[in-house]
């Protein structure tokens, strides 16, 4: 019975406790009304004896000292009963009188009672102390209050609050976690490229007015001025899609497997030119429509496409996965795979390949980064793994839009 209360809503459960309040309190009344009747009735036999005034006195006396009672009784007059059957008899009249009421008005107070200790005590004592440890930034706490009515929906709404909140610190943590990685990166790339045209502007000021070097390689060193100059391009330019990419607004569109099956087929014929390697396009999934942003999947596909060209050997593979809930697209190539630890690879500038030079010079190493980011913004994940057999794997999760 007290799982089944627990369970009722509040509605419910303060509506059954005062029919239960009023019925107790009806039969508990009429009870109190009977047993009073019947103690005024024995009070007033004391004075209406019919063994002591029998036949005619008994007639007299009646019509002196009685008056007749609803119940059948004959009531004595007041002033000829003693003080202590006086007070008796106005006891008994009053409970008679006012015991329905004041046993109503009892019950519904003790309803209310119980109701706030059983129903609402101990869900207000827990969200009020939740209250406390979060205006305390404290969030290493639990609700348990679970039963299935209003206020235990509220606490699973509050737990829920409380764990999304967690969530969110643990995001913010993160995020300023990688962007002081981030500015440290920056700080980096941009100084490389700086103490490069520092030294070959220091050369050029020092022996070119002398014709200590000759004018050939005057003009390689400006040649290298130049790459220096395009490699701090490109990085503004990746900043800059970095910093647009938050403000960036989802376009979600019904997509088909076909369909993105053939977008990129018409670039990966490109790339096979420019770059001499195969690129082989697996779609391994029923013709289901994802809702997503193909823009986003397509740009994100072309960003992991291009650095497993960098460090494959000969073949790239695609791995195309739509379902209804989530979109699957898997890269893999036969190079070298990730020189350290896979789940660094999504890090900003994080380099792939640190041996290569020159690739470390052509590439910001924002790639993988911006391509995490736009997973996340679009509801999935990036995974990274090295492949047994040798080279690497990145798959992007592309969640469904509502």
């Amino acid at each position: 019975m007290g799982k089944i209360i627990q369970n009722l809503s509040v509605r419910k459960t303060i509506l059954l406790y005062l029919i239960l309040s009023l019925i107790c309190s009806y039969f508990l009344s009429a009870y109190i009304s009977v047993l009073a009747r019947h103690t005024q009735a024995a009070v007033w036999r004391k004075y209406t004896d019919s063994d002591k005034y029998p036949g005619p006195e008994r007639s007299e006396y009646a019509e002196n000292r009685l008056t007749p009672d609803p119940y059948g009784e004959m009531r004595p007059a007041y002033n000829k009963m003693t003080p202590a059957d006086r007070r008796i008899d106005d006891v008994c009249d009053f409970l008679q009188s006012y015991a329905v009421l004041i046993l109503s008005i009892a019950g519904s107070c003790a309803s209310v009672f119980l109701f706030y200790r059983n129903k609402l005590k101990y869900p207000l004592l827990e969200l009020t102390q939740a209250s406390q440890n979060i205006s305390q930034n404290n969030l290493q706490f639990h609700i348990t209050y679970e039963n299935k009515d209003e206020m235990g929906q509220l606490c699973r709404e509050f737990e829920r609050m409380r764990a999304q909140l967690v969530e969110n610190n643990i995001r913010l943590w993160r995020s300023l976690d990688e962007e002081r990685a981030l500015r440290a990166a920056i700080s980096h790339d941009i100084r490389s490229p700086l103490s490069v045209l520092k030294g070959y502007h220091e050369m050029l000021t020092d022996y070119l007015p002398g014709e200590a070097i000759s004018m050939e390689k005057a003009m390689e060193m400006l040649s290298e001025c130049g790459k220096q100059l395009e490699r701090m391009d490109r990085f503004v330019e990746t900043m800059q899609r970095l910093s647009s990419l938050e403000r960036r607004e989802l376009c979600p569109d019904e997509l088909t497997a076909r369909q993105l099956q053939a977008e990129l087929s018409a670039e990966i014929s490109i790339l096979e030119k420019e770059t001499g390697k195969k690129i082989l396009l697996r779609k391994v999934t029923p013709e289901e429509s994802f809702r997503g942003d193909q823009e986003i999947i397509l740009e994100v596909t072309e960003n992991l496409l291009s650095n497993a060209l960098r460090y494959a050997r000969e073949t790239v593979e695609i791995t195309l996965d739509l379902r209804a809930d989530e979109c699957w697209i898997r890269i893999t190539d036969d190079g070298c795979g990730f020189f350290d630890s896979t789940a660094k690879a999504a890090k900003a500038c994080f380099p792939q390949n640190p041996q290569n030079i020159k690739d470390s010079l052509n590439h910001s190493g924002l790639g993988m980064y911006i391509s995490r980011l736009y997973c996340e913004k679009h509801g999935g994940r990036l995974l990274t793994e090295n492949l047994q057999q040798g080279g690497a794997s990145v798959t992007a999760v592309f969640g469904r839009i509502v």
